[in-house]
């Protein structure tokens, strides 16, 4: 089965053809980079965008694939969680290929592709497992009993991680976005000193809070002089970087260990960050689990993800009415 995919639920216009739900024929992303100079993703400007880049996206996605349009056998695009306007530019162009090629079409929530690009990457990969999903716009930790079948086991409370470190790299004057300058920064410090606060919340809350930690930091910064700031920045950095990846170790194998999962999966943007990839990796081998994480490209927002997990659903009979709406705050336990 040939599928479509269509993935444009904040700043990432994407468009991928997938074969057999495993197969990777074409992955096209194009990244909005008219925001940086605003700090953080404008709504309107993103919808903007996605009209502009959707079309051409679509045809390169294609070209690529070296498929047409009447070889495509079904469609999955993200129909939520993300901004109500960039989902609906994806949307609208799924429902219209839809209904032209007379073929079934499925809304995917965002969060259920960022699991899916974990099969995808590992094919012999199977439930059950653990799957923490962490981008600019989630952290969220998923007991996945099977495909399809998840039970939410903790998420953000405020700002999610890549947000914070959005808002951190702005107050250290780094380059946006702030994960890959901060991820930089911090691997020249070699002896930081510099200890910031982990929120753990409650006793047996596997829920995250990094609101607290932000602050920390720019309070901390506040009180330096300019040369103090510039001497510092890289450790700065580093213990930031450190508080976050802490919390999201210690609830993930803890999740992990009561649940008696042997596998864990990484998942979103985040993912590619260098020193949760390293704790993580360390430390999945002094617990004896298994570790999954997806290549870059699959941890950031794309489309083959989106038509992994449309593939799945597409098999079981399983479609969207014309009628399907954007569900811009769509739960991943939710149903649409």
């Amino acid at each position: 089965m040939l599928v479509l995919g269509i993935e444009t639920s904040c700043d990432e216009t994407a468009v991928a053809v997938i074969g057999n739900g495993q197969k990777i024929l074409s992955n096209v992303v194009f990244s909005q980079w008219v925001h940086k100079r605003y700090w953080g993703v404008v709504p309107e400007l993103a919808s903007r965008e996605h009209i502009k880049t959707i079309l051409p996206i679509l045809k390169t996605a294609l070209d690529e694939a070296k498929v047409t349009l009447k070889e495509i056998e079904g469609i999955a695009v993200t129909c939520g969680p993300g901004l109500v306007g960039s989902l609906l530019i994806g949307l609208s162009l799924a429902k219209g290929l839809a209904y032209s090629l007379k073929i079934p079409f499925i809304g995917i929530n965002h969060l259920e592709g960022h699991i899916f690009a974990n099969f995808l990457e590992y094919p012999d990969l199977s439930p059950p497992l653990i799957c923490l999903i962490v981008s600019g716009g989630h952290s969220t930790l998923v007991y996945v009993k099977d495909k399809g079948d998840y039970r939410i086991l903790g998420r953000t409370r405020d700002d999610a991680p890549g947000e914070a470190f959005d808002k951190v790299a702005r107050v250290l004057d780094l380059e946006y976005p702030g994960g890959p300058s901060i991820d930089k920064l911090s691997q020249s410090c070699k002896s930081s000193k510099i200890r910031f606060p982990r929120a753990y919340l409650e006793e047996g809350s596997f829920d995250f809070s990094f609101s607290g930690l932000k602050t920390a930091v720019a309070i901390y910064v506040s009180k330096l002089s300019i040369k103090e700031k510039e001497e510092q920045k890289p450790c700065i950095a580093k213990g930031f970087q450190e508080a976050i990846v802490d919390v999201l170790v210690e609830k993930f194998f803890k999740a992990a260990l009561e649940l008696k999962v042997k596998k864990i999966a990484l998942a979103g943007g985040v993912a590619n960050n260098s020193y949760l990839r390293q704790k993580l990796s360390l430390e999945s081998s002094k617990e004896g689990l298994e570790l999954y994480v997806p290549s870059p490209i699959l941890c950031t927002d794309n489309a083959a993800m989106i038509a992994a997990a449309g593939d799945f659903h597409l098999q079981r009979k399983e479609s969207s009415s014309l009628n399907l709406n954007a569900f811009p705050h769509l739960s991943l336990d939710q149903k649409v």
